[in-house]
């Protein structure tokens, strides 16, 4: 037994389900891995480097490999290259770093290639609170590139979700043909937890589909809307061209405006046709209720403790949480603006959630409540309480 699997009190016995003492950033690492990730391409930067720390061990166990480049945008740029070659392929970094990731990740986007980018939040802007938490990066995670591209960008609260959602984020890049983001805040990514993984045997993983038909009938940006579609890699005898330009059916650059139409409209609709398969939440104790939390990360785990306490109290009130930011949970949000009079929404930045409840708020008489902070420190449950205590 290792130092490392003495530490995680990790057993002999491979896939024996046990109870480990996990960090947020390990779990990730170790949802990575389960998920088949084999290159990591990255710059080490606080609060996420250690899944950096973690896969440069693991991943030449099994094969994989680990580079660490000169900065965020050469990290980013070689996931994509590694991923056309057909690796499962990621990054993590921290909010400056996915400032600088912005462009590939446009780049990822437009030439539909499967990759994963972990953020760690943490205080900004620029170099800001590096080991402070933050939630200020959630507008950036879906609209950091310019023009319009799909986000789907994924956002566990506990440690053990931080592994389940990373290997869903792996599984939808490669179903969907994108690059997902999986959201951390500082506080999930430092902290630990006991928790009793999956055995590998048991989890649903998707890998990419392989074309099946000759090399001169494929067509890199076929049209279907059953996804996954067929991904040859480089070096597999087909012939295909990747750029950044609008492309047609092949990948090569044109200006027809019919067949930009085509690219265009492919990006948006594997994001709208496949909203109930992208999108997850979690109602707690919203039966019966009048007032409604709205919380995400580790605002959430506050959230949740001040209802317990409310509905202790005996206030009708609940908590609405988004696993999925984006695309954003509309649905969800407009019946629980229906069902209550009064919604709370605490959050670690200037009210990014909360302009998207306001959006979807069409009754004047529903009561929206913003709950802020950016002093680098966490929103407690007494703070919600507070409020709910105030509105009841």
């Amino acid at each position: 037994m290792t130092k490392k699997e003495e530490k995680m009190n990790v057993p002999t016995e491979k896939n024996e389900p046990h109870t480990q003492l996990l960090q947020g950033n390990e779990a990730v690492a170790l949802g990575a891995l389960a998920a088949g990730v084999n290159f990591f391409g990255g710059y080490p930067i606080t609060p996420s480097t250690e899944v950096a720390e973690y896969l440069s061990e693991e991943l030449p166990k099994v094969g994989g490999k680990y580079i660490m480049l000169e900065d965020e945008i050469a990290g980013m740029c070689s996931v994509i290259g590694a991923s056309l070659a057909g690796a499962k392929a990621m990054t993590a970094t921290s909010g400056p770093g996915f400032s600088l990731m912005q462009e590939a990740i446009g780049y990822a986007k437009q030439a539909e290639v499967p990759c994963v980018v972990v953020n760690v939040m943490r205080s900004g802007p620029s170099t800001g609170l590096p080991t402070k938490p933050s939630q200020g990066d959630i507008q950036q995670a879906r609209w950091g590139s310019h023009g319009d591209a799909p986000a789907i960008v994924l956002y566990p609260h506990t440690v053990r979700e931080a592994f389940d959602l990373t290997v869903r984020a792996f599984n939808l890049s490669e179903k969907y043909r994108t690059c997902v983001t999986l959201l951390l805040d500082e506080v999930l990514g430092h902290m630990r937890e006991a928790v009793v993984l999956p055995d590998p045997s048991t989890l649903r993983i998707i890998n990419r589909l392989k074309p099946s038909v000759p090399p001169e009938w494929y067509k890199h940006y076929e049209e279907n809307q059953k996804y996954p579609t067929p991904l040859a890699s480089y070096g597999e005898g087909y012939r295909f061209h990747v750029t950044g330009l609008a492309h047609d059916s092949l990948g090569f650059p044109t200006n027809k405006s019919s067949e930009v139409a085509v690219m265009m409209n492919r990006l948006k609709k594997k994001i709208i046709h496949n909203i109930r398969d992208l999108v997850q939440i979690e109602t707690f104790k919203m039966d019966n209720a009048k007032i409604a939390v709205f919380a995400a990360g580790i605002c959430a785990r506050s959230a949740k403790s001040a209802v317990n306490q409310a509905r202790f109290d005996g206030i009708p009130v609940g908590l609405l949480r988004p696993l999925t930011i984006w695309p954003f949970p509309d649905d969800a949000a407009k019946k629980m603006l229906r069902d209550v009079d009064v919604v709370i929404v605490p959050e670690l930045n200037e009210g990014q959630m909360c302009r998207e409840i306001e959006r979807l708020k069409m009754d004047p008489k529903s009561k929206l409540i913003s709950l802020t902070k950016v002093d680098g420190e966490i929103i407690t449950p007494a703070e919600i309480l507070r409020v709910i205590r105030e509105v009841n």
